[in-house]
């Protein structure tokens, strides 16, 4: 394998955010969303260009191949509040990840490197937890997590996909993370 790296990502690497979240969301969800939700995803320039600037972004590379990429920050009330509505005592200190490479790319190391260096810039800053929502019915992302030692806290969504419900789970883990080769 080429070198590889995880950076905070920079305007430069936008555009290839967004091909990487749309190729990737056409390729691993095309089971789980409907083809209108999926070719519906429209132009996510703004919102990547946003995150960016706000440092809430790293970029997994691989040789001279941006590969994938993990978004991560303070997580909101809504994400980290109990079924019932009411938040945990570390509420203020969970952060919220999402991590996405490129199924051509896979287990190769990038999405643990990924996790594994957001987790020590948020911990850095005073995170103690994260939480992360995955499609209950995508066994490569659970076991990614899993792998993590990050597991499901019992919370459940379900979210509208275009007309066919999307059952999310919430996993939850600890930001101490050992990197492996």
């Amino acid at each position: 394998m080429a070198d590889a790296t995880v950076r905070t990502a920079t305007s430069e690497d936008v555009p290839e955010i967004v091909r990487i979240h749309r190729d990737t969301w056409h390729t691993a969800y095309k089971d789980l969303l409907p083809d209108e939700v999926l070719t519906g995803l429209g132009d996510t320039t703004e919102a990547w260009t946003e995150a960016v600037a706000d440092g809430q972004v790293f970029v997994a590379v691989e040789g001279a191949y941006l590969v994938g990429f993990c978004v991560a920050g303070p997580a909101p009330e809504g994400e980290v509040a109990r079924a019932d509505g009411t938040l945990p005592e570390d509420a203020a200190t969970t952060a919220l990840f999402n991590v996405l490479v490129e199924p051509r790319w896979g287990r190769r190391g990038h999405g643990g490197r990924l996790l594994a260096i957001a987790a020590q810039a948020l911990r850095d800053n005073g995170s103690t937890r994260g939480i992360a929502w995955i499609p209950e019915a995508d066994k490569a992302s659970t076991g990614f997590y899993a792998k993590a030692g990050w597991e499901s806290d019992g919370t459940v969504r379900t979210l509208d996909a275009g007309g066919r419900p999307l059952r999310e789970i919430r996993v939850s883990g600890g930001l101490t993370l050992l990197l492996t080769a």
